[in-house]
């Protein structure tokens, strides 16, 4: 699999990331976690996106402990994570009420637990998960900046800003964001006509696409959306060798010119595999075009 030097100042990762926002919810074994990521590197996935977060705080202790029975594999590959998220669990008894909190102070604090848990001193990219409406920018870049000189993270960048939360982010930086991890898929093209892919590209960021397949929605046959796109996957399918509309959905995201890198969810290693077939795929212009019209259910403007 090709692998993206996402910027100019950023890490070089796989073409398609994988991530693991619902890793948990099968109840794997550390060793089936140990197996997954295995599975990816046997696909050319090297990079593994995880946060804070994931799991409700407890996916990266599960896969650093993963990574830890294979002597070597951390250095197989790349690490992403985020901070800035907090909502009331099990484990954090003492908050009320879901918040965002990307102060320099929690930032560094969130960093340095999920070094420990993720059983390693550095990590190749952290993200601000969210945009925390109560911070100034300049707090938020204190907290990058330091980890940064720090080597604590050898990146940083963000995920679903906006595009004038990340102007006014980035003027903040001693080291420019790298990357702004988005929504797009399918049946979310926003970011194509918002500005967040332009700027993008006006940047020479590569951005990274989470939930490609639309969180699952794209095969709803209760969605006349998803309806719409299984009709034009089959019509165009056989030009593709026989691509699913999976793979379809993939190479849509593929083909767009900011160069986005899907981060692919999946507790499945065919999945693994008819996701990454998807990369020898090169859609059509018109082909391109007829699925984002059964996405939208009528034509471009």
């Amino acid at each position: 699999m090709k692998r993206l030097k996402i910027s100019a100042n950023g890490p070089v990762l796989s073409r398609m990331v994988y991530g693991t926002w619902r890793i948990l919810d099968t109840n794997p074994t550390v060793q089936e976690i140990n197996r997954r990521i295995h599975e990816c590197l046997a696909v050319g996935i090297t990079t593994i996106d995880t946060a804070e977060i994931y799991g409700l705080y407890e996916v990266e202790e599960q896969l650093g402990a993963a990574i830890a029975l294979s002597p070597g594999l951390r250095n197989k590959i790349e690490i992403v994570t985020k901070a800035g998220i907090y909502v009331p669990c099990s484990s954090h008894p003492e908050w009320k009420t879901a918040h965002y909190n990307a102060t320099e102070k929690q930032l560094r604090a969130s960093l340095e637990k999920s070094l420990r848990l993720l059983g390693t001193d550095h990590v190749e990219l952290f993200l601000v998960h969210r945009p925390d409406w109560l911070t100034r920018a300049e707090d938020t870049a204190r907290g990058l900046n330091g980890l940064l000189s720090s080597d604590r993270i050898l990146s940083a960048g963000v995920s679903n800003y906006t595009t004038s939360q990340f102007e006014l982010l980035n003027s903040h930086m001693d080291q420019p964001l790298v990357t702004n991890q988005i929504e797009f898929h399918l049946l979310h093209s926003d970011p194509i006509t918002d500005g967040t892919l332009n700027q993008c590209e006006k940047q020479e960021v590569l951005p990274m696409a989470w939930s490609p397949l639309a969180g699952g929605r794209i095969f709803d046959s209760g969605n006349p959306a998803a309806v719409r796109l299984e009709i034009a996957a089959k019509e165009m399918s056989a030009r593709y060798s026989d691509a699913s509309l999976e793979q379809l959905a993939y190479a849509w995201i593929l083909a767009h010119p900011s160069c986005p890198l899907p981060v692919i969810g999946t507790n499945k290693v065919e999945r693994l595999e008819t996701a990454a077939k998807a990369l020898e795929i090169e859609l059509h212009r018109e082909d391109w075009y007829a699925l984002w019209e059964a996405s939208h259910g009528h034509k471009i403007p």
